[in-house]
């Protein structure tokens, strides 16, 4: 089990509404690992469409995602692709 981390920043012109954080739940709903999004010293279950709104991360805000498990490496990967992509807005 490997443990990785990287920080993102969000370039959605409305920042990580619900659009994103659909899309977000989604891409992780067959992932094994365990994801977290840590926002200004806030830290929430990355597979949960209401604690991601609830990070209210607007435009330009910079988020640490930490994936913990199997499948880490993947997930991650698909993650940070979805972020850069601004989630096909």
């Amino acid at each position: 089990m490997s443990k990785l981390i990287q920080k993102v920043q969000i370039k959605n012109a409305l920042g990580l509404h619900t659009r994103p954080a659909t899309t977000i739940v989604k891409l992780l709903q067959n992932c094994k690992s365990d994801v977290f999004f840590t926002h200004k010293k806030e830290t929430i279950n990355a597979k949960s469409i209401l604690s991601i709104l609830m990070l209210a991360a607007r435009r330009n805000s910079r988020i640490t995602i930490t994936v913990d498990g199997e499948d880490a490496g993947d997930t991650l990967e698909k993650l940070v692709d979805a972020f850069e992509n601004r989630f096909g807005e």
